[in-house]
């Protein structure tokens, strides 16, 4: 598990905890429960307007993930691949058939099978991008839900405020109710603009994060597998897989090896 965004999002949260506390205000004066009704309720209520009941079911599936996953290992995909391509240029191909049962990643191990099949290296290759295409598409739609609210959820806040105003003028005749109600006017501003910032936006911007180096990593398995296919030299292809790797990954590979 990665825990980037349960840190990132505890840390601010606390840091906004402990400036109301240095300011000797009390967390309760945040956490009236009209405001946050609204703000909370609206703005999924208005994203769900926005696209298909699916589009949303997937969003809420997809929204563990941006806490508890962990991006796939890609290194570790290159030593699979190498182990692979090894096996196939002393066994040959139908070799790696019992090989293929022990693999966990279900994008690699469907590829396998058909190479292994005799499907055709173009053939394999448009299927397996076509793949990669359809997660790419799937994946937008959950993190675009996240994006989506994170820019209806400011403007709800204000609905809220200006809401709250107006019954503020309405008690012009009570001028002692007048500061709290004034403040608890923009407590719905400050709602709308904290679960942007500090929850959907950063979600949103965690879940695409998560996409993009799955399908780099899927990217890299169907070069990898065309290369087995092909009988190429074990060791010309890791190193052409791990060329592929951002800087760093290549540093720490080459460390590692």
């Amino acid at each position: 598990m990665d825990p980037a965004t349960m840190i990132g999002i505890g840390v601010a949260l606390g840091s906004i905890l402990t400036m109301i506390l240095l300011e000797g205000a009390s967390p309760m004066s945040i956490l009236l429960p009209a405001p946050m009704i609204l703000v909370f309720g609206a703005t999924f209520a208005v994203t769900l307007a926005g696209g298909t009941l699916k589009d949303t079911l997937g969003a809420l599936k997809a929204l563990p993930s941006a806490f508890v996953s962990k991006p796939k290992n890609a290194a570790a995909s290159i030593d699979t691949i190498v182990g692979l391509a090894d096996r196939a240029r002393r066994e040959g191909l139908l070799a790696l058939e019992d090989a293929a049962r022990d693999i966990d990643d279900e994008f690699l191990k469907g590829g396998l099978r058909s190479a292994i099949d005799g499907t055709d290296p173009e053939d394999l290759r448009a299927i397996l991008e076509d793949r990669i295409h359809s997660k790419r598409v799937s994946d937008k739609l959950a993190y675009k839900f996240f994006h989506d609210m994170g820019g209806y959820a400011p403007t709800i806040g204000i609905v809220g405020t200006v809401v709250s105003l107006v019954h503020v003028l309405e008690n012009l005749a009570n001028p002692d109710e007048l500061g709290h109600l004034i403040a608890a006017a923009f407590v719905a501003t400050l709602w709308g603009i904290l679960s942007a910032n500090v929850m959907w936006l950063p979600i949103g911007n965690r879940l695409r994060r998560l996409s993009e180096l799955e399908c780099s990593q899927m990217e890299l398995v169907v070069e990898g597998l065309l290369s087995v296919q092909a009988g190429a030299n074990p060791r010309l292809v890791g190193e052409r897989l791990r060329s592929l790797l951002p800087l760093s990954e290549q540093t720490a590979g080459k460390e590692a090896a």
